[in-house]
């Protein structure tokens, strides 16, 4: 959070199947108000209604539905607070790959990247695109932060292009652990 401190503003990356992992630590980034995009599905709903109760902002659309609007809030909220997270590969997959919004997201807010990573050492994994990942009742769950990607301008396609690779690249070992 030094970073933040600083007066930088950070984007947290995760992939779909870890998220969830996640949630019973949102409470402890609430006092930075954060900014978080959700699917407009059913079960964005329930998990933007838990978000919201732990104070982080949902913007609520995907890059199916509603994408341009929430990407919009997003920014303005990453910029104002210069704290937000998104899941790299969702709300469809493929798994493992990184979709172009969380670049745009960081270029468009001058945000450097940090990924990270849940694991529990007892879960269910769902037979879903993703494998996603449900903690079961009392397991540990561990998180961790992967290095800062600090952010770098770019002035074309193929920097932008270079960028998202970099993060797949940086992220990949962790799907599915």
């Amino acid at each position: 959070m030094t970073h933040i401190r600083k007066g930088g503003k950070i984007l947290l990356c995760t992939w779909h199947q870890q998220f969830f992992s996640a949630i019973r630590h949102f409470k402890e980034y609430a006092p930075l108000q954060p900014g978080l995009m959700i699917s407009r599905s059913f079960d964005g709903e329930i998990i933007a209604g838990i978000a919201n109760r732990t104070g982080w902002y949902t913007m609520r659309g995907s890059s199916s539905r509603g994408g341009r609007e929430a990407l919009s809030g997003m920014i303005r909220k990453l910029k104002e607070t210069g704290l937000a997270a998104h899941i790299v590969d969702g709300p469809r997959g493929p798994a493992g790959v990184v979709k172009a919004g969380a670049v745009r997201l960081a270029n468009a807010a001058g945000a450097a990247i940090v990924p990270f990573y849940t694991s529990a050492d007892r879960a269910w994994y769902f037979g879903s695109w993703d494998r996603f990942m449900l903690p079961k009742p009392f397991a540990r769950v561990t998180i961790r932060f992967g290095d800062i990607i600090p952010w770098k301008a770019m002035e074309n396609e193929d920097e932008f292009e270079r960028q998202t690779k970099n993060l797949e690249t940086t992220m990949l070992p962790s799907i599915h652990s």
